[in-house]
């Protein structure tokens, strides 16, 4: 099992101010998590998304990183590989200067970034992103490997050329895919690379996920590797949040929550901006029926964590104190996860609550599934 942290680089306030501040407490957080014994620090990439993601540059987050470490892994949560926001060969070389500096701790992972703004902004449609894609996730470990090569692609082409430096790894860091449905995690397991899979779908949404995933990679044909080195590996996404007091963590947990997806959604769905100086401090209601309901979006959605369930934009996380946090992981790991996600950087979560519950993960929650022999569901 690995336990990580992911990051967005999200602000409620969108200001030059917010973007120095988020970055300089993102380094306080990983410089704990490198000393509580997390596995891997992964940052994503995103381009013009306001207060979704501020994390456009990934590459120089984690050099930067990777040079104020000694241990934890560094991972690329993905590198969008539409050539005309990140060329192949650029891609390639940067990987591979990353793996030499950071002594071969790079975890290299995939994707073709999620919606038009983006798109957008380098000059492509969003619908040709998976074929540039598919030919990208190809060409890009070839680069890494082969001492020279041409490529005469659809969306990429050069004569041939020897391109450096190679990898620390050997022959290159491992290969992941970002899987947001379900056709993502076919293509990752039928192609032998890992698995990121995001969303907030719950524990039975990680299962049936797995279940994809490890079918696929059961039936694959050699044939068809992404890279010159099959992983299997499935990372679950687990929003968290740890305190004392339960109520307290939830309510934290929950606003963050309902922040990360308005945020996102006003890009991806056309939804308003979220509005954090409307809300209250506490998102959450009892319905007619005595049950506990937060509101995100204009969707009234009920939360019960004592039976977490699959919605879309399920509010049943790890959330709470250390013994439901450790409840939750335990049922990930169930659910089929090789690695765990952790996420406290939501949009309206404090920096001391994040750096609280870090080190509760690192100082309690880890070390009770460290060196235990763990059975990964794989059907």
């Amino acid at each position: 099992m690995r336990f990580s942290l992911i990051y967005e680089a999200q602000v409620a306030e969108v200001s030059r101010q917010s973007d120095h501040r988020v970055f300089q407490q993102i380094l306080e957080q990983v410089d704990l998590a490198e000393e509580m014994g997390f596995d891997v620090v992964w940052a994503v990439e995103h381009t013009a998304l306001n207060q979704y993601a501020h994390m456009s540059a990934p590459e120089t987050f984690l050099a930067f990183v990777a040079g104020r470490t000694e241990r934890i892994g560094i991972g690329h949560g993905v590198v969008c590989l539409p050539p005309m926001m990140n060329h192949p060969v650029k891609v390639a070389e940067r990987i591979a200067t990353l793996d030499i500096l950071s002594g071969g701790r790079v975890h290299f992972g995939i994707g073709k970034g999620g919606t038009q703004q983006e798109a957008g902004t380098f000059g492509y449609q969003k619908a040709d992103a998976a074929d540039m894609v598919d030919e990208m996730m190809y060409l890009v470990p070839r680069i890494m490997v082969e001492e020279s090569l041409s490529h005469d692609g659809k969306w990429v082409q050069f004569e041939e050329r020897s391109i450096h430096p190679k990898p620390f790894q050997d022959p290159h860091p491992p290969m992941y895919l970002a899987c947001t449905g379900d056709e993502s995690l076919s293509i990752a397991g039928s192609r032998g690379i890992g698995a990121l899979a995001f969303g907030f779908g719950g524990l039975d949404e990680v299962a049936r996920k797995n279940r994809i995933y490890r079918e696929a990679w059961n039936g694959r044909d050699p044939a068809d590797q992404v890279g010159f080195v099959p992983t299997e590996h499935f990372a679950a996404l687990c929003p968290v949040i740890i305190d004392d007091d339960r109520e307290k963590a939830r309510r934290i947990g929950l606003r963050g929550q309902r922040f990360f997806i308005e945020s996102l959604n006003q890009w991806a769905q056309g939804w308003p901006a979220p509005d954090v100086d409307s809300w209250g401090d506490d998102l959450t209601t009892v319905t007619a029926d005595g049950k506990m309901a937060v509101l995100i979006g204009s969707e009234m959605i009920e939360v019960d964590f004592s039976t977490p369930s699959g919605a879309l934009f399920n509010p049943n996380n790890a959330y709470g104190t250390v013994e439901d946090a450790i409840h939750y992981v335990e049922a990930l790991i169930d659910a089929g996860a090789d690695e765990v996600l952790f996420m406290t950087q939501m949009g309206t979560v404090p920096q001391d609550v994040q750096l609280q519950t870090i080190r509760a993960l690192g100082e309690q929650v880890i070390p009770h599934f460290r060196g235990r022999d763990v059975d990964v569901a794989v059907a």
